[in-house]
């Protein structure tokens, strides 16, 4: 990208996902044009899509590589993984390894799991409900996907505080070399964590999706490297956007009363109401990297190859245009296309799994905990450092129930 005076760039802030509302800088972007140059964190310049129809464009245009190593290494953004997983590839590789792994997130398996799903829920508000005050956060966001993701791969449940805590650390935005460095130190604990489980499942099979990706893998000649890759991806993502999810969402029916005593009423609504959760304000806030792998036109605005693309999820989904009334939150919104889990090729492989956990979650919260209220004002609430947008913690009070 050439080297044209600041001023021409628009300065990623550093705090985005961490703010109680970023989208006000999201629509500065959009407003000064559907394709704005930006300065990420760590200096890396980039081209950011903002609207709608744009992003919609882009994902399926295959001029724009999801594979960082089609660009020179200094045009990367800083902390880019160097382990090539199924978000950070091309086809046929990515073809290849995604049928591996989809027969798993089919609507029939996912709806099969919905039962369970259900049981853990009430057996995780049990002890909260006659307390009468709990962390949303803690005590339910966070360890009804965690369980999830563990039956469903195979993954020791009590193994939880470790990779959540590499997780964490691989999801901080770098903002510096060293920070870059933490990042993949965590990554590769990470990774030599599964490396583990992988061999122990090797010799004693399971039945679980890993024991199965192993079975697999032996079947169509899956290296060690895109196993253990997939295994890191489906953990980490099988379990952080639905605990962000979880929390946005009870957080937006907190500040809205009505609503939420509407979906108590009638738990019908619930599904709708997750769209737009996911929309308004969902844990792919930022948006997905793209690179340029020859000159493209996008939004009137002509990119060289080489160069860096971020397909604005947040800005989209907010997108005037395409969405009416798209600051505020409408629960029975009919048309609401958003792109909160991507779209074309690398569209979500969990969507269907995240959007059952949230309904069934939301829906046993608001049917076992009456009279909830947050417990702070929410200018008191804190964002997680990460670059998925999720609350710290979401404190409530609520009418005891005896068990």
């Amino acid at each position: 990208m050439d080297d044209r005076a600041l001023d021409d760039v628009h300065v990623f802030p550093a705090d985005l996902e961490r703010r109680p509302d970023p989208y006000p800088w999201l629509a500065e972007l959009r407003a000064a044009g559907p394709v704005q140059r930006v300065r990420l964190r760590g200096g890396t310049d980039a081209w950011m899509v903002t609207r709608h129809r744009d992003v919609l464009a882009a994902a399926g245009d295959p001029r724009l590589s999801s594979d960082p190593r089609r660009v020179a290494p200094g045009t990367r953004m800083l902390g880019t993984p160097t382990m090539p997983s199924m978000l950070t590839i091309d086809p046929p590789d990515h073809t290849r390894l995604r049928r591996l792994v989809s027969r798993a997130f089919t609507a029939r398996r996912v709806e099969g799991l919905r039962p369970r799903v259900r049981e853990l829920a009430e057996e995780l508000i049990d002890p909260i409900a006659p307390r009468g005050h709990a962390d949303l956060v803690a005590d339910f966001a966070f360890p009804l996907p965690v369980a999830v993701i563990c039956e469903l791969l195979g993954v020791p449940f009590a193994d939880r505080a470790f990779f959540s805590r590499q997780s964490a650390e691989m999801l901080r935005p770098p903002v510096d070399a060293q920070s870059a460095a933490l990042a993949d130190a965590a990554r590769q604990r990470l990774r030599d964590y599964l490396a583990g489980l992988v061999r122990s499942k090797r010799t004693d099979r399971t039945d679980d999706m890993l024991g199965d990706l192993v079975t697999v893998g032996e079947e169509q000649r899956l290296t060690d490297e895109e196993l253990i890759s997939m295994a890191v991806l489906l953990l980490v993502a099988g379990h952080e956007t639905t605990v962000n999810l979880i929390g946005t969402g009870m957080l937006l029916l907190l500040q809205r009363p009505y609503e939420m005593a509407a979906l108590r009423a009638d738990p019908a609504l619930l599904p709708p109401a997750v769209e737009e959760f996911l929309r308004y304000d969902g844990p792919v806030m930022t948006g997905v990297v793209r690179y340029t792998t020859e000159e493209v036109e996008i939004g009137g605005r002509t990119i060289p190859p080489g160069e860096v693309v971020l397909l604005s999820t947040g800005a989209a989904n907010r997108d005037p245009e395409r969405f009416d009334r798209p600051d505020e939150v409408v629960l029975d919104r009919e048309d609401n296309p958003h792109v909160a889990f991507g779209h074309g090729l690398h569209f979500c492989l969990g969507a269907a799994l995240a959007r059952m956990e949230a309904v069934e979650g939301i829906g046993v919260l608001l049917r076992r905990l009456p009279r909830l209220t947050a417990a702070v004002p929410a200018e008191q609430l804190r964002w997680r450092p990460s670059l998925l947008r999720g609350l710290q913690a979401l404190p409530v009070t609520f009418d005891p129930v005896a068990r």
